[in-house]
C-alpha cells in the first residue's frame, strides 16, 4: 500500500461498523474490505431489517438513534460496513416493498407508557379471543410512540414465562408484532373531542329510546289490532310481547359479530333490516304475519340495545365513562314510555293501525341514518384494519392484533355465546338474584302499560290518548334519577381515590332507589278509586321512574364489576332473563287487575317489590362473602 493510499484512507470521514465475517480467506485476499463487491448495487439493503433483536444492548445504546440496530445478528462478506453505505442502503430499503417501514417498541420505551401489570378493559373481545392466553390484553387501550410492539418485547417487559413452543414457532412463523394506537392517534376514539363524544352518547341514547319505543308502540292501538284482525285482547298484547322476546334472541348474534367486524357494520345491517320490516307490519293481511314480523323487528332492533353501552365504553376512558353511562341509564327504561304516549294520540286522531307502524318506521329510519354516519368506535376492529394495512405496506405478515393471533374457533364462539350465559344462570346464585331484581323492575314497567288502561278506563273513562299522558310522571321520575346518578358516580370516584373499590360499592344507588318501587305500587293501589282524581294514580309513576333508573344503573354496574372476567356472558344472561320477564308480564297483567281488583293487584306487586328491597341491602353488607361461598370464584374479577 502506498503512502498516498494510507493518507487517503486516514483522511476519509466514513465511519466503519464491524459485523461478523463470513470468510477470513476472502478478507485476507482483499486488503481493502470496505471496497468489497458485496456492497455494490445496494446489496446490503437485502439483509438489513432495521430492527433490533432481543440481544440488542438497550441499556447502553440509544435505540431511537441507532442506524444499524441489527448489526449484532447480521453476517457480511467483509465484516465492515461504512456508515455512508448504510445511508444509501436505507434509501433502498425505503423503496423496497418487502422492507419494514416502521420502528417497534422496546422494553425501555414501554416503561413510560405501559404498566407492568396487565389490565383488561370491559370492551376486551372476550367472545372472540382466548382471553386466558392473552399476554397483551391492554393492547386496545394503549398508545405507544411507534404503534408496534414485538411479542418478545411485551413478554420481557411483563416477565411472562416463555413457553417451550410458542404458537408462532409451531406454525413456523416469525416474531409477532402487535399493533397499538400511536400517541395522540386521531383514529383512537378516546382522543376524539368531548363535544363529539357527547354527541355520540346522545345519539346512541336516542337510538335505544327508538328501539324501546318500537316495542311498546302497539300498546296505544291494541283495540285497532283487535278490530282489524278479529282477535282477542291477549293475542293483541302478544304483538308487544313477541318483539321483547326478539330482544332476548338478537344479542346472541350481534354481540360476537360486532367484535369481529365492528359496531358500525352491525348497526347498518341490523337497523336497516329493522326499518324495512316495519313495512310488512303495517301491511300484514293477517295476525300471523304481523307476529312474525314483530319478532324479526325485535331481533334486528336489539343491536341498538346491546351495542349502545359498548359504543359509549369505546369512546370514554374509565375515569369519565361513569358519567356518560349515568346519563345513558334512563334510555332503556324511558324509551317504552313514549310508545303509549305518542301512539295513543295516533289511534285517537286517525284510527289507523298502519300509521303507528309508519311513524315507528320513520323514527327508526332517521336514527339509522344518524348512527351509520358515526365512525367506527370499536378499538380492536380499528387496530385489526390497521394491521391489515401495515401487512400490505410492509410485506410483514406477522404484524397483527392479539385478537387475530388468539382468535377463537367457531365452536368456542358458539359455546361462549350460547352455553356460557346459560351456565352462569345455572351455577351463579349471586347473578340469578340480581337478574331477578332486574327482571322484576323491567316487567313492572311493561305491566304499567297494561295496568293504566284498566285503571283509567274503568275509573275515569279516559281514551288511549289521555291514558298515554298518564305515563309522563314516569319520565319526570327518570329525569330526577338522572340528576342523582352523576352524584353517585362522583361518590364512587372518591371511593376509588381512598381505597380499592369493591363491586358492592356500586349498590348505593340501588339501595336509594329500591324503596321507591313498592312505594309507587302502594300509592297506585291506594288511589285507584273512582272518587280520587287522576293525579293520585298517575303520581305513582314518578316514584317508580326514579327508583327504576337508579336500580338499573347500580345493578348493571354491579354485574359488570363482579363478573369482569366474563362480563359479556353475564350481561347476555341479564338481557335474556330481563326480556323474558318483560314479555311475560303483559300477557297476564290485564286479567290480574280484573280478577284481583284494582287495589289488590297493585298491592300484590307492591309486596313482591318490598321483599326484593332486601337484595341490594343484603348484597351491600354480605355480597363479598356470598360471592365467595356461593359462586364460582374463577368467574369473578380479582
Amino acid at each position: 500500500m502506498s503512502a498516498n493510499d494510507n493518507q487517503s484512507q486516514k483522511s476519509s470521514d466514513s465511519t466503519y461498523i464491524a459485523s461478523s465475517e463470513e470468510s477470513n480467506n476472502e478478507k485476507a485476499e482483499n486488503p481493502h474490505p470496505i471496497l468489497g463487491k458485496d456492497f455494490a448495487d445496494n446489496g446490503l439493503a437485502k439483509t438489513i431489517s432495521g430492527e433490533p433483536d432481543s440481544t440488542f444492548p438497550f441499556n447502553t445504546v440509544d435505540v431511537n438513534r441507532a442506524q444499524f440496530p441489527n448489526e449484532y445478528e447480521i453476517e457480511t462478506e467483509t465484516g465492515l460496513v461504512p456508515q455512508s453505505t448504510l445511508d444509501s442502503a436505507s434509501g433502498a430499503l425505503h423503496a423496497t416493498a418487502t422492507a419494514r417501514l416502521y420502528r417497534t417498541e422496546t422494553v425501555q420505551s414501554l416503561q413510560s407508557r405501559l404498566s407492568q401489570q396487565a389490565t383488561t378493559d370491559y370492551n376486551f373481545p372476550f367472545t372472540t379471543e382466548r382471553s386466558e392466553e392473552a399476554e397483551f390484553p391492554d393492547e386496545y387501550t394503549t398508545e405507544t410512540e411507534t404503534g408496534l410492539v414485538p411479542a418478545q418485547t411485551i413478554r420481557s417487559f411483563r416477565r411472562i414465562p416463555t413457553r417451550p413452543f410458542s404458537i408462532e414457532e409451531e406454525k413456523g412463523e416469525g416474531e409477532i408484532e402487535y399493533v397499538t394506537f400511536k400517541i395522540d392517534d386521531p383514529e383512537n376514539p378516546m382522543n376524539w373531542t368531548n363535544t363529539f363524544k357527547w354527541y355520540i352518547t346522545l345519539m346512541v341514547s336516542v337510538l335505544v329510546i327508538a328501539v324501546a319505543f318500537g316495542s311498546s308502540c302497539v300498546t296505544g292501538g291494541l283495540g285497532l289490532i283487535q278490530d282489524k284482525y278479529n282477535v282477542s285482547l291477549e293475542v293483541a298484547i302478544l304483538t308487544c310481547s313477541i318483539m321483547v322476546i326478539g330482544f332476548a334472541v338478537g344479542p346472541l348474534a350481534w354481540s360476537p359479530l360486532s367484535e369481529e367486524i365492528g359496531r358500525r357494520p352491525i348497526y347498518f345491517i341490523s337497523l336497516v333490516l329493522y326499518t324495512i320490516f316495519n313495512i310488512p307490519c303495517a301491511l300484514s293481511p293477517n295476525i300471523g304475519g304481523l307476529l312474525v314480523c314483530r319478532f324479526l323487528c325485535g331481533v334486528f332492533a336489539s343491536s341498538g340495545l346491546v351495542l349502545a353501552g359498548g359504543t359509549i365504553a369505546d369512546i370514554w376512558p374509565m375515569a369519565h365513562r361513569g358519567n356518560a353511562i349515568a346519563y345513558f341509564a334512563a334510555a332503556p327504561y324511558c324509551g317504552p314510555v313514549f310508545g303509549p304516549l305518542v301512539c295513543g294520540w295516533i289511534n285517537i286522531g286517525s284510527r289507523r293501525l298502519d300509521l303507528i307502524f309508519w311513524v315507528n318506521m320513520a323514527f327508526a329510519g332517521v336514527m339509522t341514518i344518524i348512527i351509520c354516519l358515526i365512525p367506527e368506535t370499536y378499538a380492536p376492529v380499528i387496530l385489526k384494519r390497521r394491521a391489515a394495512r401495515l401487512r400490505t405496506e410492509t410485506g410483514n405478515m406477522n404484524i397483527m392484533t392479539e385478537q387475530e393471533r388468539l382468535k377463537m374457533p367457531l365452536s368456542e364462539v358458539i359455546r361462549t355465546v350460547l352455553v356460557r350465559p346459560v351456565m352462569l344462570i345455572m351455577t351463579e346464585p349471586v347473578l340469578d338474584l340480581m337478574n331477578l331484581y332486574i327482571v322484576l323492575i323491567y316487567s313492572l314497567l311493561y305491566a304499567f302499560f297494561f295496568a293504566y288502561p284498566v285503571i283509567f278506563q274503568d275509573l275515569h273513562n279516559y281514551n288511549d290518548g289521555i291514558i298515554g299522558l298518564m305515563f309522563i310522571p314516569i319520565l319526570i321520575g327518570a329525569m330526577f334519577a338522572l340528576v342523582t346518578t352523576p352524584i353517585l358516580e362522583k361518590m364512587y370516584t372518591k371511593t376509588i381515590m381512598r381505597r380499592t373499590p369493591k363491586p358492592e360499592d356500586r349498590l348505593i344507588g340501588a339501595m336509594i332507589g329500591a324503596p321507591f318501587v313498592p312505594i309507587a305500587l302502594f300509592i297506585l293501589g291506594a288511589t285507584s278509586y273512582r272518587h280520587i282524581i287522576w293525579v293520585g294514580p298517575s303520581s305513582a309513576g314518578m316514584a317508580f321512574g326514579y327508583g327504576m333508573v337508579l336500580i338499573y344503573f347500580s345493578v348493571n354496574n354491579y354485574i359488570i364489576d363482579s363478573y369482569e372476567k366474563c362480563a359479556a356472558s353475564a350481561l347476555a344472561a341479564k338481557v335474556f332473563t330481563r326480556s323474558a320477564g318483560g314479555a311475560a308480564f303483559p300477557l297476564f297483567t290485564t286479567q290480574m287487575y280484573h280478577r284481583l281488583g284494582l287495589q289488590w293487584a297493585s298491592w300484590l306487586l307492591a309486596f313482591i317489590s318490598l321483599a326484593m328491597v332486601l337484595i341490594p341491602f343484603g348484597f351491600y353488607l354480605f355480597g363479598a362473602s356470598l360471592r365467595a361461598r356461593l359462586g364460582n370464584s374463577s368467574q369473578y374479577s380479582a
